[in-house]
């Protein structure tokens, strides 16, 4: 599986983003609900049946008697405020924008799952790259022991030096297993954040990119920005762009921005409608109903002829003043007032937070370019030096100390160089993030 392999398959399971959909879900539900508040009335139905014993009022006379009567009526009634402070009006728009803010806190979600994996799939590689060069190590050094030990029974070598290749080739052992068991252990770590089947084993591809180019300068696969300072080529390029360019783009576009930005906006717009409340509300509502009746020991009409006798409709227009409900609306007021205050405040932070962090992220990737710049000469220089010092041995002419100082020089050469690479590219990513690429399209 290659890197975006990994975040797609982690996007679809993460238990994370099917949380953010129900929410997504549930954000739908409210803008239909507040929809429906604004433009259909409310209608009801009701009926009822009930026997009654012992004295009640003859409908007929409006006089009590004493019997045993049956009683079942129904009605249907439909309701709609005319002006209710623009409550249905601003509900609807803070649901809509509720909606955009599950979708945003959707893609910030992603975005969080996709650089986890990121970093961890790069561990990955890096790890088995290493496993791959203490390999080597440990071949050649299993090699140049057994030439060691035939120069000792020939009187070419003495026995303080073949030991001391044991004790190398010890060292090279072990630093092998402790890196097999970090390969490990970061697999361990991508599977769980994948969300992959436990017991699967997890295939990933742990190849290198191409970093020579045609001038022999570092290069990686498709790109195009060029370091500072340097003729080595860099992938992800955000172009021309400045740094405050960067800025721009991310505080108008990068989704928690975004998501303080509608909060905010939702929190005005509640505390406007906490204000209009303590106007009068007006509503219009309209009914019908019927009755049907009979009493015990006596003559009563048909349930027809009752059902159509005794219908009846009623319109009617309110109008509800509020003069004194114990501050309970100053006091909403106030709160909404608080509430719209946090969220500008938080928004301002949020804003200043994104700002710092994408010129920081942008230092970071510069800084990330030409320390890998710096870490492929390294590695250049001391291959060679690990070369020339391997033939030294070969021919005697270094004892195995100096040559397992040059060969430690020469591993930490190698991994510097493939951390530095994996840094940049992660530092590269997360820029071009900022810039309104998401991770799963780069």
């Amino acid at each position: 599986m290659s890197l975006h392999d990994c975040m797609a398959y982690a996007i679809s399971n993460s238990t994370k983003m099917r949380i953010q959909q129900a929410a997504i879900g549930d954000a739908q539900i409210a803008r239909r609900d507040a929809a429906l508040a604004l433009f259909t009335p409310q209608i009801n139905a009701n009926t009822y049946a009930y026997y009654n014993f012992g004295r009640s009022i003859d409908p007929q006379t409006n006089t009590y008697f004493n019997t045993t009567s049956f009683h079942n009526n129904y009605g249907v009634s439909a309701g709609y405020d005319l002006f209710d402070g623009f409550k249905a009006v601003n509900n609807l728009k803070i649901s809509k924008t509720g909606l955009l803010i599950a979708g945003s806190q959707e893609k910030q979600v992603e975005a969080d799952i996709c650089l986890a994996v990121m970093e961890a799939y790069y561990n990955v590689v890096y790890y088995k790259r290493l496993v791959d060069v203490y390999e080597e190590q440990v071949s050649v050094a299993e090699q140049a022991l057994v030439k060691a030990r035939r120069q000792e029974e020939l009187g070419q070598k003495g026995h303080a030096d073949v030991i001391q290749m044991e004790a190398d080739l010890a060292d090279r052992q072990y630093d092998l297993i402790n890196t097999r068991n970090q390969y490990e252990s970061q697999k361990m770590t991508l599977a769980d954040l994948m969300f992959w089947p436990v017991g699967e084993e997890l295939e990933i591809d742990t190849g290198m990119p191409d970093q020579v180019g045609h001038d022999g300068s570092p290069v990686i696969p498709g790109s195009s920005t060029v370091i500072p300072g340097s003729s080595s080529v860099i992938p992800g390029s955000t172009g021309n762009l400045s740094a405050d360019d960067v800025v721009a783009f991310a505080l108008d576009h990068n989704p928690a921005v975004q998501i303080a930005s509608w909060q905010a906006l939702n929190a005005k717009r509640e505390l406007n409608t906490a204000k209009w409340q303590t106007l009068p509300s007006i509503g219009l509502y309209a009914g019908w109903n019927t009755s049907y009746y009979t009493y015990q020991g006596s003559a009563t009409a048909t349930f027809r002829d009752q059902f159509r006798n005794n219908m009846g409709e009623y319109v009617e227009l309110s109008l509800s003043i509020p003069i004194w409900n114990r501050l309970n609306k100053q006091s909403t007021i106030s709160r909404k007032r608080h509430a719209f205050e946090k969220a500008s405040a938080e928004l301002d932070q949020k804003r200043r937070d994104v700002e710092s962090e994408v010129r920081r992220a942008i230092q970071d990737r510069d800084g990330a370019a030409t320390a890998y710049e710096q870490a492929c000469r390294k590695a250049e220089v001391q291959s060679e030096a690990y070369t020339l010092n391997l033939k030294k041995l070969e021919q005697g002419l270094i004892s195995p100390l100096e040559f397992q100082t040059a060969n430690n020089n020469y591993l930490k050469a190698q991994a510097d160089e493939m951390n530095s690479l994996f840094k940049y590219l992660i530092k590269q990513a997360v820029v071009r993030y900022y810039n309104g690429v998401e991770y799963i399209n780069q």
